[in-house]
C-alpha cells in the first residue's frame, strides 16, 4: 500500500513538472496563427474570418478615382466644329455616370482666335504653326497645339485622353492607363517593321529595336500628364522633320503625324498597353459590344437590304466628308434594316446638336447650344 502511494505521488510530481515546463516554453515561443487571412502570410485562402472572432485589418478600401482630362484638337472649320459639338454632347452624357473616370474636357482650337462656341464647349485657343510650316498638312498643327496647351493651361487631372472630333463616346469610360504605362488603340496600318528603313532616320538603332515603336497614333490614347509633357515637343519636332523628308512624306502620307507620335513615345521611353476594345471603326467593325468609342472616319454605304456596298455609293449612306462645308441636315434618313449593330448604334448616337430632335431638347438647353443661321 505504501508503494502504491509513492507511485501516485511520483505521477503527480511528474505531471506538475510537465505542465510547468509547457507553460514556460509557450510563454517564450511566438504564437502561431492558424486562421486564414492577413495574419497568416502562408495562407492562400480567401479571408473568411468571422468578424466576431477576428477582424481582418486589410480589407479592400474604396479606390480613389483616377480622373483623366479629355482633349480634342480642332480647327475653326464648319467640318470640325459640328463634329466637336457632337463629341462634347456625348461626353457630357456619360461624364458623371457610374464607372466613369472622365474629368474635364477641352477643345484645343488651333485657329489662333476664338469662335462662337467658346461658351458651349470649354476651349483653349492655340496658335497655328507659322504660315507654310504645315505644308498643307493641317494635322501638323495638332502636336504644336498640344505643346501650347500643356505649357499654359491649368490641367487638374493627372492623365490625358487625346481624342478627335469624329469620336463618339458610347459608355462611361474608366482610366485605362496604369501608372507610367499609357493605354492606346492599335491601328493595323501603323507598321513600324514594314517601314524600318525610313523610320531609322528618326529612331536610330542605338535607341532600341524598331519594335519599341508601338502601332499607335496619338488618338485615342490615355497617358500620364507628365509623360505627355515630355512627348509633345518631341512629337512636334519629329512630325515636322518627317514632313520635310520626301521619303517619309511619301511613305506615310495622311498618317505621318500618327507615326510621329509613336516615334516620339519610343524616344521618350513611354510605353502603352494596346486596347483593341478602346474603339471601333464602322463599317469594318460591326459590333459595339464593350467598346468605349465609335470612330466614324469611314463612309458607310448600304443598299436598302442592309448589304455593304463599299466603294460604291449606296442607296443609304453616311459619310462625314459629305458635310465639310455645312452642318448635316435635320432628319437624316435612318439606316435600312439589317445594317450591323455598329452602324445602327452610331446613327442613334449621332444627333446634330445644331438641330436636336425634341427628345434631346433638355440637353440642348443644358449645354446652351446656339443655333446657327
Amino acid at each position: 500500500m505504501g508503494n502504491c502511494g509513492n507511485f501516485f505521488n511520483l505521477i503527480i510530481i511528474f505531471s506538475v513538472a510537465l505542465i510547468t515546463y509547457n507553460i514556460i516554453i509557450s510563454a517564450n515561443a511566438p504564437l502561431k496563427q492558424d486562421f486564414p487571412g492577413p495574419s497568416n502570410p502562408s495562407s492562400n485562402r480567401k479571408i473568411t474570418i468571422d468578424p466576431i472572432i477576428k477582424m481582418p485589418t486589410d480589407l479592400p478600401k474604396p479606390q480613389k478615382k483616377r480622373l483623366f482630362h479629355t482633349a480634342v484638337t480642332s480647327s475653326d472649320s464648319v467640318y470640325n466644329t459640328w463634329q466637336c459639338r457632337i463629341m462634347y454632347y456625348w461626353f457630357k452624357k456619360f461624364q458623371n455616370q457610374p464607372g466613369s473616370e472622365m474629368g474635364g474636357f477641352t477643345r484645343i482650337l488651333h485657329s489662333g482666335s476664338s469662335d462662337n462656341f467658346m461658351d458651349e464647349i470649354p476651349t483653349f485657343v492655340a496658335q497655328p504653326l507659322p504660315s507654310g510650316q504645315d505644308q498643307g498638312y493641317i494635322v501638323l498643327n495638332r502636336p504644336w497645339a498640344f505643346v501650347q496647351w500643356l505649357e499654359q493651361a491649368d490641367i487638374k487631372e493627372d492623365y490625358i485622353l487625346m481624342a478627335e472630333p469624329d469620336h463618339i463616346i458610347v459608355k462611361p469610360m474608366p482610366n485605362l492607363a496604369v501608372d507610367e504605362i499609357g493605354a492606346a488603340f492599335p491601328f493595323f496600318y501603323i507598321e513600324p517593321k514594314k517601314y524600318e528603313t525610313v523610320l531609322r532616320k528618326f529612331f536610330p538603332e542605338d535607341k532600341g529595336p524598331i519594335t519599341s515603336i508601338d502601332p499607335i497614333g496619338n488618338s485615342p490614347v490615355i497617358v500620364g500628364k507628365e509623360s505627355l509633357k515630355k512627348i509633345a515637343p518631341t512629337w512636334m519636332n519629329v512630325s515636322l522633320a518627317m514632313k520635310k523628308d520626301p521619303e517619309a512624306d511619301k511613305a506615310f502620307g495622311w498618317v505621318l503625324e500618327m507615326y510621329g507620335y509613336a516615334i516620339a513615345s519610343a524616344l521618350d521611353g513611354v510605353g502603352y498597353t494596346l486596347y483593341k476594345d478602346f474603339m471601333i471603326q464602322p463599317p469594318w467593325d460591326t459590333e459595339v459590344g464593350n467598346k468605349f468609342i465609335i470612330h466614324y472616319t469611314y463612309g458607310c454605304d448600304y443598299d436598302m437590304k442592309g448589304k455593304l456596298t463599299y466603294g460604291k455609293i449606296g442607296e443609304w449612306r453616311f459619310d462625314k466628308r459629305s458635310y465639310d462645308n455645312s452642318y448635316p441636315p435635320r432628319n437624316l434618313p435612318l439606316p435600312p434594316p439589317g445594317v450591323p449593330d455598329s452602324v445602327d448604334f452610331r446613327w442613334q448616337q449621332y444627333e446634330n446638336p445644331h438641330c436636336l430632335p425634341p427628345l434631346r431638347l433638355e440637353l440642348q438647353q443644358e449645354l446652351n447650344i446656339q443655333k446657327i443661321h
